[in-house]
Order: structure tokens, then sequence, then C-alpha cells
């Protein structure tokens, strides 16, 4: 099954630690900071809960070129993105916990955005997906028109579970449900111009003859309430499970709500299922024990073979978890030589790691002959990976490294100067999520295809 996750990113920064006396400038408390971690909020945090319950997620949404972004980047190692440029700073939101209780919480770079511009690539992840979520956080996502268009003709056919927010865009005609929670749905009652609802009842008879869709709205600790039909909504309980952090608990409802109906199963036992989902997310330590990725989905699907030690996706998350620059390059390498060791180290030179896409043994074929490569992948990733200034090798078999591209996103893109940097095949993909491409030096007289000649005449 493939889920896409369509809505808006944040960064989430959690400061925790102990406070044990209040500061003399002011009253309130001396938080002694013992940890400082950052993982995806909004519809990250939406798409790393259902790839940790193994499922195939494409994330639709923007991202910006800041220090955040690269930060928010490396929390999303591991997932496939269909993210065009946000235009916009990237929104921080830190969490301040004392004592396991929370103290404060701050927002950074939270101001309006523009509506940012849709990709091909993300309106075709919404077409290819056999159930959505929109997880609108006010960030207008889903305020862009062909974005609206593709999710309303996904709705036609599949499952879309659209998770609103007070700030955000309608929901699109046909959804299969709408979880605002408790407050959220009497704030949107009470924007309808009407008797404001007191009830959370009254709230969702008007928002379902509103929005003319299912609308189930979350209520904590006393479940949900389904208002599909005219008449009486459907009150589902959740199970008990004490105090905890309610943060992510809507966004673990909706994915699982999603999962459901794509299933099969009917909105009054999909509904009653998310409940469960949610209550089990609290109860077993909600974001704060989501940890990372597992291993069977720690690296993109079916984009390339990865060539001995290290892993380039957990080389590329601990880059951008430190702010780093990630540089990527590809080609054949058959034959490896000194023009190849120079660009290499050129390449390495302009960032924090440098991630080689090697052309495998059929892709070398279709693009030189029949008679090529002269040695085979395996060995050339083995020798790439012997040079101190390559970091890891992912063996790609089609003709192009586009789709590997698209799932590393490098920040830089080297090439030998053989080639312009402006008329490179890759450099509109490379500068679509604000990377660069870049062009080093060529060194003279050194080439495969010189080399070979060379040994054929010799031989």
């Amino acid at each position: 099954m493939r889920i896409a996750v369509v809505g808006d990113l944040l960064l989430d920064r959690d400061l925790s630690g102990q406070a044990t006396r209040l500061s003399p400038d002011a009253p309130v408390p001396v938080v002694d900071v013992q940890d400082d971690s950052y993982r995806a909020g909004g519809a990250g945090l939406v798409a790393r809960m259902l790839a940790g319950d193994g499922h195939q997620v494409v994330l639709v949404s923007v991202l910006g070129d800041d220090a955040a972004a690269h930060r928010l980047r490396g929390a999303l190692a591991g997932l496939e993105l269909a993210c065009g440029p946000s235009g916009a700073p990237t929104p921080v939101k830190s969490r301040v916990r004392a004592n396991g209780q929370g103290v404060v919480r701050f927002d950074e770079g939270c101001a309006l955005p523009p509506v940012p511009q849709a990709t091909s690539t993300m309106l075709g992840a919404i077409a290819g997906a056999d159930a959505v979520v929109v997880a609108d956080y006010g960030r207008r996502v889903v305020e862009n028109p062909r974005i609206r268009a593709a999710l309303q003709a996904k709705a036609e056919t599949h499952p879309v579970v659209w998770d609103p927010h007070p700030a955000g865009a309608r929901p699109v005609p046909g959804c299969s449900a709408i979880t605002p929670n408790h407050s959220e749905a009497l704030k949107f009652a009470g924007a309808l111009g009407t008797e404001p609802a007191q009830e959370p009842s009254a709230a969702a008879a008007a928002l379902h003859t509103e929005w003319g869709c299912p609308v189930v709205v979350t209520l904590g600790e006393h479940g949900a309430l389904l208002q599909h039909q005219d008449g009486q909504p459907v009150r589902l309980p959740a199970p008990q499970v004490g105090a905890h952090d309610p943060c992510g608990a809507g966004d673990r409802f909706a994915s699982a709500l999603a999962v459901a109906l794509a299933e099969g199963q009917e909105l009054p036992e999909a509904v009653a299922t998310a409940v469960d989902a949610a209550a089990g997310f609290l109860g077993s330590g909600g974001v704060a024990a989501l940890g990372e990725l597992p291993a069977a989905t720690a690296r993109p699907m079916d984009v390339g073979t990865v060539a001995g030690e290290p892993d380039p996706w957990r080389v590329i998350e601990q880059v951008r978890g430190a702010e780093g620059t990630v540089v990527a390059t590809g080609g054949c390498f058959d034959l490896l030589h000194a023009g190849h060791t120079r660009t290499l180290q050129q390449a390495r030179a302009m960032g924090d790691c440098l991630i080689v896409l090697l052309n495998s043994d059929e892709s070398v074929r279709r693009l030189k002959g029949s008679t090529r490569p002269i040695i085979a992948g395996d060995d050339r990733a083995e020798l790439l990976l012997a040079l101190d200034c390559v970091d890891a090798v992912v063996i790609f078999d089609e003709d192009t490294p586009h789709a590997v591209l698209e799932q590393i996103r490098p920040d830089i893109w080297v090439k030998g100067g053989d080639y312009d940097a402006q008329t490179l095949p890759e450099t509109p993909l490379i500068e679509s999520w604000g990377g660069r491409s870049v062009t080093v030096p060529y060194r003279v007289a050194r080439s495969t295809t010189s080399l070979a000649a060379a040994l054929a005449r010799v031989g």
C-alpha cells in the first residue's frame, strides 16, 4: 500500500531537563537542559509514523534552504520525498520540559508564507497513491489550486483523510473523513456565523452540513464522535491510558484512519481502529518513543544498491543533522584514473560528505557499448570506497542518476569540467530543491576511453 502524506512540514525541537530553582531575574524556573533533540513535525511526523508501521510512504510538501531545513531533511532521511521549494523560512517549534512537565513553547519562522508552487513530482505522488492523509498546519501547501485539484480527483476513487487547521484551507469535496479535534471543531463551527456550537455533537453536525463530508471530532481520552449521516452522531470510546503528552495523537489518529479505510474497513469500524491506535500511541510514550525509523524503511526503495559501508542514507542523516553540506557526483568510473581522483577530491572539499552515484554494469553497457565496462560494478565501487574522499557509493541501473538524486537531494552536484553546469541534464532537478550544480577543472588527456584504447593496442 502506497500512502501519500500531503501538507506542511515543521521542525520540532525538544529541550528537556531538571528545574530545581527559580531565576533571580523573574519568577520562572531555571531549566538545566540535559537533552536537546530535533524531529520532523507536521506532515513529516505523520509520514514517519506510517513508515514506522511498514507502509510505503511518499511525503508531498515543500522545503526551504535554511539551516532548519537542512536539519529537517536529516530528520526525514529514509523517507521518499516529493517536495518543491517553499520560498519561506522553515518553521521551528521548540518545546521546553522540566521534570517531565511542559514549561514553555516558542516558535520561530512561523509568519504566513506565500502559497507554494506545485511540481509535477508532487502531483504525480498524489495521483499514484492508494490513500492520502492531508496534514494541514496552516502553511498553505494545500491552498495551491493544482494540489487541491489533484486531491479532489483522488478523493473520487480512494480514501482521503483531511486533518484540518483553523488557519488552514477548506477541505476539498469528497473527503472520506475530516478530523478536527474538539477545540478545532468548535472554532470551525463558530466561524460559520451561526449560533456558536458548545457541544461537539452540534459542531460535528454543523461541519458535516457545511463540508458535505463525514466529520470525526477527536475527543482525547473520551475517544471520538462520528457524524457521517443526517441524524445522531456515533460516539466511539477510547481505552484508558492515563495522563500523557497528547502531542502527535491527532496525527496518529488520522494516519491510522486512512490505513483502515484503504484496507476496506467501513467508516465506523475504521474510526474505532484509529481511536485504539491513538490510545496505543500515547500509552507507549507518544512522540518521545518514536525513535528512529526501523531498518526496513531506513532507505528509499528501488532507487539503487548500496555498495559496501557506510550506508549513504545514514551518512546523509548525520551530516544534515549537524547542518552540514551533502555533495554528490556520478559516473561510470571505469578504469579509475588521475582525472577521476582529482574530481572526487575537489568535490569532497566542497562539503561534509561525498556520495558517488555509480552506473551499474547494465547501465554502462547501454551508454558505452557491449565491450564496457572493463571492470565490474562491485569492483569499481570497492576502488571508489578505498579513496578517503569518498564517503559512500550507490549503484543505479537507470541511464541517468535522476531517481537517486531525487532521494538524496544533495546540496551540491559536481561533474568534471568537460561539462557545463548550466546545461547539465541534472541541473533543473538539483535547483528544484535549492541545490546547485558545479563543474571542476578537467584534467586533459586523462580519460577512460583513451586508456581503454591504449590497452587494446598493447593487447
